[in-house]
């Protein structure tokens, strides 16, 4: 690797560590300031940080990978995203920033629901902070598996035979740095980097599919290029099924359940602020999206331009930052990779280590534990979530979009429903909210199980998110159906 490479990624970790400690000194007396950053996050703070917390290294190594290796009709993996994210914007943020405050301040998504649902509080913290834990591991994993890909690919013989393309040191450097601002710094680091880190991926994805296009000939021989080797290759609908449309469009209903992004509609500093947040978050939605889909397509041109050999398409946009930029640009285009990667498992972690403490910690161990003990437990808890999601990556072989998109499912069937519901329709029960959270949970897990996300009824597989989605919403509708009356009484 070259010097100016190095360089940049040094002064990139070295940013991520000074925000860390900025937080520290700011907001981590009390668990609001630990875990909400005192409910004052500019809008564009709460729009970049829920953004780049969104997307992750799937961003820049997934989706461009499946366009590469598919086409452009992997784009409406996208296009359901972006439906996906401005209906939550709309319809869930301005009610959650409200809710969470006016009922007993809730500073957790589980809190949330116990306060909310009174009548089935410890079951709903309970069952739902299980969920978030064990979905986040997988989901944090996911993360941690793009570091090590990328240390992988990039990282040989960068101290004369000193060799970091090792895989599994690229998961530890990479959980080292995330650990280091998130435990130190809390959710106002995890925030105020999510926002650098959203600017620096926004400014790559601009600049890398342009310099590849151009320097390959423009669009026209991009064009060319990719339809001679299938003509259909930048088609939206060839070979395209209606179940596979469902499948891609259905990952916008994930949105509604995501506790690492809803989280930054709860800490917006007013209800006021949440539509400028979301004009600036849906733009910079809209032009990252674009980028990385830019990113595989232009990509797959250059590589059959040139005769380079790729293995694994998932790294094309490594691939292009190595051979394609001065290596203070190559640099800076890994730290936006490394910076998508990071946003993501620093607020996963975050979140995770939230319902540890709040919904385990202090509901069953130390119920009057100190504010200065609550932080200092969250902090162990952002550790061991951590450890967790490094045992779950170590498999070389494992694919950052698969990953995601598994625990993507599980959180979208479990919460999303319920959020939607809990925050629109009165008559919601309880009952209803811990049958949906169970159902939705149990119907993801068994459909991955069974294999029905890859082949169903002997044709393509059904993203498990639908039926996850769909089951959810039906036992939180019949069963509060059937307990209204009890609810009312208790």
């Amino acid at each position: 690797m070259e010097t100016g490479t190095l360089v940049s990624l040094a002064l990139y970790f070295i940013l991520m560590i000074v925000i860390g400690l900025y937080a520290w000194r700011k907001s981590t007396d009390s668990s609001e300031g630990y875990l909400l950053g005192g409910r004052n996050l500019h809008p564009a703070v709460a729009a970049l940080s829920a953004g780049a917390s969104d997307m992750s290294g799937w961003l820049l190594l997934g989706l461009p990978g499946a366009l590469y290796a598919a086409g452009l009709v992997e784009a409406w993996i996208g296009i359901g995203l972006f439906v996906g994210a401005l209906i939550n914007w709309i319809i869930v943020a301005p009610r959650l920033r409200q809710q969470t405050e006016e009922l007993g301040n809730a500073l957790t998504i589980p809190q949330f629901l116990a306060n909310r649902f009174p009548e089935k509080a410890l079951a709903l913290r309970v069952t739902s902070a299980v969920i978030i834990v064990i979905f986040f591991a997988v989901y944090t994993a996911a993360g941690l598996v793009g570091g090590g890909k990328l240390f992988e690919t990039s990282f040989a013989g960068l101290f004369g035979d000193i060799d970091l393309s090792d895989y599994m040191l690229g998961i530890w450097l990479t959980a080292g740095v995330v650990l280091a601002y998130t435990m130190v710094g809390g959710f106002l680091a995890v925030s105020l980097t999510d926002f650098v880190q959203g600017c620096i991926m926004v400014v790559a994805l601009i600049l890398m599919p342009l310099v590849v296009v151009i320097g390959d000939g423009g669009t026209g021989t991009v064009s060319a290029t990719l339809t001679e080797i299938d003509p259909d290759y930048l088609s939206l609908t060839a070979g395209l099924s209606f179940v596979g449309f469902l499948s891609a469009v259905a990952w916008g209903l994930g949105y509604f359940g995501q506790p690492h992004i809803i989280v930054r509609f709860m800490a917006v500093r007013s209800v006021e602020s949440v539509r400028t947040a979301r004009n600036i978050g849906m733009s910079w939605m809209a032009v990252a999206l674009i980028g990385a889909i830019g990113v595989g397509i232009a990509g797959r041109a250059h590589v059959i331009q040139n005769g380079l050999v790729l293995d694994d398409p998932e790294t094309i946009f490594i691939l292009l930052a190595n051979t394609l930029f001065h290596p203070l640009i190559t640099g800076f285009l890994l730290a936006a990779l490394l910076a998508a990667i990071m946003s993501t498992i620093s607020s996963q972690l975050l979140v995770s280590s939230s319902s540890l403490t709040e919904d385990f910690y202090r509901l069953f161990l130390r119920k009057q534990a100190s504010e200065r003990e609550t932080v200092n437990i969250g902090r162990a808890c952002v550790a061991l979530v951590a450890l967790a999601a490094i045992a779950i990556a170590s498999d070389p072989d494992s694919q950052v979009l698969g990953l995601v998109s598994n625990a993507w499912a599980g959180f979208g069937a479990a919460f999303g429903p319920l959020i939607l519901l809990s925050l629109t329709w009165k008559r919601m029960t309880g009952a209803g909210a811990v049958a949906g959270l169970v159902t939705g949970a149990g119907v993801v897990i068994a459909w991955i199980a069974l294999g029905w996300n890859a082949e169903f009824l002997g044709g393509p597989g059904v993203y498990e998110i639908i039926p996850g989605f769909v089951a959810a919403g039906l036992a939180i509708w019949l069963v509060s159906k059937a307990t209204a009356k009890e609810a009312a009484t208790a």
